[in-house]
């Protein structure tokens, strides 16, 4: 085993014997007195040197910058542009529910997506958790003995639940909607006084018979109608006309319709096959139409395919991005011909192919589909339903 010891360096003066002295202050050339002792040199104040003097002002100025623009800075001169943006990211809801919200208040002249939204958020906050107490359900809370009343398998999915979204919204625009008709034609009678939506809200909150007999919105409903109207405001985007969805389509729709006019021949949801005989899901919604009438794209977004295959023989399908979180794609299937290929960008309403009967088809038609975060969902609300 080695002897290893640790050596502690010593200082230059130390290790190595006495060294030259220091030459003292004077010229070089002259020897120190004799009898003098050692004394400490001591350093001398030095002022700030050149790099201070040139970065310490370029510091200050960058500091207050920041702490200026941390304050809020200048305004701005030039308003926020939202035009473009999508309602759903504005509102804070799910962007699955707008159509059905669109497509629920479209049932009746009284109702604007709005209402139906801040009714929802009043009742559940958007949560579709159960109150034991009352026995609601939904975000719509809904009732057992009133979803027999109004629910309805609005989505085709083969079961009909207050705790589906699409189901309850539906739902609640077919009540509210029974409920303004009623007020609507008290109001004509001149059996009661006042503006439809609140005598609509107040027939919801208290009864249509209790509304008859004040003659007005009672006091018993003012509560729940201040809670819904103080509500409205955070909603409004999801009336405005353009939809905020850039997709070029008309007033109210998410997506430009794939083919016109827009001719329903099977639904979505579930049936049995002409072909195959075999009952399951119609994923998508089939539209007639002659061979070659141009087929265009639904909404602006990236070709991620386009191919011949077994069942839906040339098919395209197109990805349009996420909204809130939620990818969006469309599929058109069945074509005659191919008109763009992978990987290229479409503008919504540019021609993409053109309607064949390819694949397992009956018939010349588009079968059209609307992907959400993967799942089918029916794509009739996401398009306005014009010759529908």
């Amino acid at each position: 085993m080695n002897d290893e010891r640790l050596t502690v360096a010593q200082p230059a003066d130390e290790a190595n014997g006495p060294g030259p002295a220091p030459y003292p202050p004077g010229r070089p050339d002259q020897p120190a007195p004799p009898d003098q002792p050692d004394q400490p040199r001591r350093r001398r104040r030095r002022g700030p040197g050149p790099v201070t003097l040139l970065l310490l002002p370029a510091l200050v100025t960058v500091t207050g910058v920041a702490a200026f623009l941390a304050l809020g800075g200048l305004p701005n001169p030039w308003p926020d542009d939202d035009s473009g943006a999508d309602p759903s990211a504005a509102v804070g809801v799910d962007p699955s529910y707008l159509p059905w919200l669109r497509k629920a208040a479209s049932a009746c002249t009284v109702l604007e997506p709005s209402v139906l939204a801040a009714q929802i958020d009043q009742l559940s906050g958007w949560s579709d958790d159960s109150d034991d107490l009352s026995g609601q359900k939904g975000i719509a809370a809904f009732t057992d003995d009133e979803w027999r009343t109004w629910g309805k398998d609005d989505d085709g999915n083969g079961t009909s639940s207050p705790r589906d979204p699409a189901d309850a919204i539906m739902a609640l625009g077919r009540r509210d909607c029974s409920l303004a008709g009623k007020v609507t034609e008290l109001r004509t009678e001149g059996r009661i006084n006042g503006d439809l939506v609140e005598l609509t809200l107040a027939a919801y909150a208290v009864g249509p018979d209790a509304v008859t007999e004040a003659g007005r919105v009672p006091a018993a409903a003012k509560t729940y109608l201040a809670e819904v109207q103080a509500l409205l405001p955070r909603y409004e985007a999801l009336d405005r006309e353009d939809s905020g969805s850039g997709a070029g389509g008309a007033a109210g729709a998410l997506l430009t319709a794939p083919v016109s006019p827009l001719t329903i021949t099977s639904p979505f949801g579930s049936r049995e096959h002409p072909l195959t005989g075999v009952t399951k899901l119609h994923t998508g919604v089939d539209f007639a139409a002659p061979q070659g009438t141009q087929v265009v794209a639904a909404r602006r977004g990236r070709v991620v395919f386009a191919a011949l295959t077994s069942a839906y023989g040339n098919r395209i399908v197109i990805d349009h991005g996420t909204i809130q979180g939620k990818r969006v794609e469309t599929t058109y299937s069945h074509l005659s011909a191919l008109g763009v290929t992978v990987g290229q960008t479409v503008e919504a309403g540019a021609p993409i192919g053109r309607v064949g009967s390819t694949g397992l088809s009956t018939g010349p038609h588009l079968h059209f589909e609307v992907v959400l975060d993967g799942y089918y969902t029916d794509p009739r609300p996401w398009v306005l339903p014009d010759g529908v």
